[in-house]
């Protein structure tokens, strides 16, 4: 039987979280780190447990490392350098030693069958000796595996309860080092040798023997085929695609749910509390996952986003705010104390308890993404335009109650304005949809209450010695949230209110290195989220003020914001969830949805902006 281990020392300061690249199949999801480890792999699913998950703890709490065997004995470090091959998620890096060039290219197989983790390593020039050192460590890096060998292959026991295993083939001689599987090898110029992961239901049969050139091929067949997608023409495409990619690996494609993140506990304070799991669907982050999709070409993908946010919410009977990639309701959060966190950051958190919390402004970000899906492609306008109105009637039990607002705060239930303001959306996309003739319902009565939100709103969310709205009634501090709020279209972009809002957030907010915090933290302070300590750069408030900016016509200024959001990402393009400029490093779980999005966003907005401002070639008709 598998057996337990406990924790070794916690890890001092090593690989940052931007030293990673992100593989994934569109179920489940790996990061690799530069030294060419897999420190993170959950899979058949994104939520599942982790099989390696050092990333968290220790060596010992498991890796898959490839590389020149001079760098596994530290006796030499080659060169290295790591880039996707084209427009795909397939990992490429390139190991420069005295004896010759080798490149190792990892990807995960997308599309049916078994869920796949491959590396392949290739010769290019003189010959290479090379080391794979396989520790599985499932549940968490908590369990020590058995393992069988059957000729070539060898099956790993995952934990009692999960009736499957791993299974490891390879080109070369795998020798089992008591729970730890090592291949000593050389590659050649031209040489080849693969090395294929699976997880296989049930714990008889193996899964058919890989063709491993073959997976490669078609893993790049099907990225460069979704990247093609992309309807985006304007400046910096490549990087517009690459976050698009992103994008589409935190798709969980059996369903057509959208993980916000797939890793969970990277901290937004290095050594603090703050660390959650990000890997399940909320309705916030997915509607403004599937928003940017459909922007940018990929109506089909947005559109199963939305049926499976319908299924899931009806299952739960109530408008949960997030929920398993399966439509799972229950998240119950637990802390893993075997794992010591990310540079000593505890505790390790898996499952959510904001899954109970109210949060008012779900509704908006939901009824939002709805009313556009129907306008966007008109044989769903009934379905989508019937979910609206639903969205709009359960608001109208709960839009007056205090929330737990958009950061999901710990601490009290407040009246937050841009909570409020996106209750006032979800009406205002209810009625918009009656009227369109979309949907059936009270349009009369969803007016007056339209109306109703948006005066309250006035009247205890805006500081007019402020000139700004506030972050909740009665509040004198300032949200980044509520350029979100506002972006919902509650006021004009030339209303002064709007205007004035922007400019105090900016100047509140804003920081001296280009970016925007997401509200006051203080060091040795209780938040208002009920967390002590301070955290980074929150990315998307920054990819926010760049809309807003844009929104008020100063266009530089969201250039400017947009600059600063991409020059902090990794060498691969990928984005965390904040930055700290105090030590240059990105912070939270990565890659992060919510900071592509802010990209793409951004960039759709100046685009549109730039589009307009292009003045007519002389003799043209008005």
């Amino acid at each position: 039987m598998p057996r337990q281990h406990t924790a070794g020392p916690a890890p001092a300061a090593g690989p940052r979280i931007e030293d990673h690249g992100q593989l994934g199949d569109q179920k489940g999801s790996a990061l690799v780190r530069r030294d060419g480890s897999v420190v993170w792999l959950c899979m058949p699913r994104f939520d599942s447990p982790a099989v390696f998950a050092s990333l968290l703890g220790t060596e010992e709490h498991g890796f898959w490392q490839i590389a020149p065997a001079c760098l596994m004995d530290g006796t030499a470090v080659p060169g290295s350098g790591r880039r996707y091959v084209g427009d795909s998620l397939v990992l490429e890096t390139t190991w420069a030693c005295d004896t010759g060039t080798a490149v190792v290219r990892d990807f995960m197989v997308p599309g049916g069958g078994s869920p796949r983790l491959v590396r392949i390593v290739t010769g290019v020039t003189g010959a290479v000796a090379m080391r794979s050192l396989l520790r599985a460590r499932p549940d968490y890096g908590r369990t020590v595996p058995r393992i069988a060998a059957f000729d070539r292959r060898h099956a790993i026991d995952l934990p009692q309860g999960e009736d499957a295993r791993l299974w490891l083939d390879a080109d070369a001689r795998v020798r089992a080092e008591g729970a730890d599987l090592v291949s000593d090898f050389t590659v050649t110029a031209g040489e080849t040798v693969a090395f294929g992961l699976s997880w296989r239901e049930g714990v008889d049969s193996p899964p058919p023997v890989p063709v491993d050139d073959a997976l490669l091929a078609f893993t790049l067949d099907f990225w460069e085929a979704w990247a093609a997608r992309c309807t985006y023409t304007g400046p910096d495409r490549e990087a517009v695609v690459r976050s698009l990619l992103t994008l589409g690996a935190l798709i969980y494609a059996p369903t057509g749910a959208i993980v916000a993140a797939p890793t969970t506990s990277l901290p937004e304070e290095i050594g603090g509390t703050r660390n959650f799991d990000y890997r399940f669907g909320w309705l916030r982050d997915g509607a403004f996952a599937a928003g940017t999709l459909r922007r940018y070409g990929y109506l089909r993908e947005a559109v199963s986003w939305a049926m499976w946010a319908a299924q899931a919410a009806a299952r739960a009977g109530r408008l949960q705010i997030m929920f398993g990639v399966g439509g799972e309701t229950e998240l119950p959060e637990r802390e893993l104390d075997w794992l010591p966190g990310y540079e000593g950051s505890k505790p390790v958190r898996i499952g959510n308890a904001a899954a109970g919390q109210l949060q008012v402004d779900v509704y908006g970000d939901l009824a939002m993404e709805l009313h556009e899906l129907a306008l966007a492609d008109g044989s769903w306008a009934r379905r989508l335009g019937a979910l609206v109105v639903a969205l709009a009637t359960e608001l109208e039990q709960v839009w007056h109650r205090p929330d737990s607002g958009i950061w999901e705060m710990r601490g009290p239930e407040q009246h937050f304005t841009h909570s409020k303001m996106m209750a006032w959306a979800t009406v205002d996309r209810a009625v918009r949809t009656i009227e369109a003739g979309h949907a059936d319902g009270p349009l009369d009565r969803f007016r007056a209450l339209r109306d109703k939100i948006h005066a309250e709103v006035y009247e205890h969310g805006y500081d007019s010695d402020l000139g700004s709205f506030t972050q909740s009634y009665g509040s004198r501090k300032v949200d980044a949230s509520l350029l979100h709020g506002l972006l919902s279209g509650f006021l004009p972009a030339d209303d002064k209110r709007f205007i004035g809002t922007v400019e105090a957030v900016q100047r509140e907010l804003g920081t001296d290195d280009g970016f925007l915090l997401r509200y006051r933290t203080h060091a040795g302070e209780v938040g208002p989220d009920g967390f002590a300590g301070e955290e980074g750069r929150f990315l998307i408030c920054t990819g926010w003020l760049s809309e807003a900016l844009a929104a008020i016509g100063r266009p530089d200024d969201a250039r400017t914001a947009l600059a600063s959001l991409l020059a902090v990402r990794n060498g691969l393009g990928l984005l965390a969830e904040e930055y700290d400029p105090a030590t240059g490093r990105q912070l939270g779980n990565f890659p992060q949805a919510f900071s592509h999005i802010a990209h793409l966003d951004a960039t759709a907005e100046i685009t549109a902006l730039d589009a307009c401002s292009i003045p007519e070639p002389a003799g043209a008709e008005s």
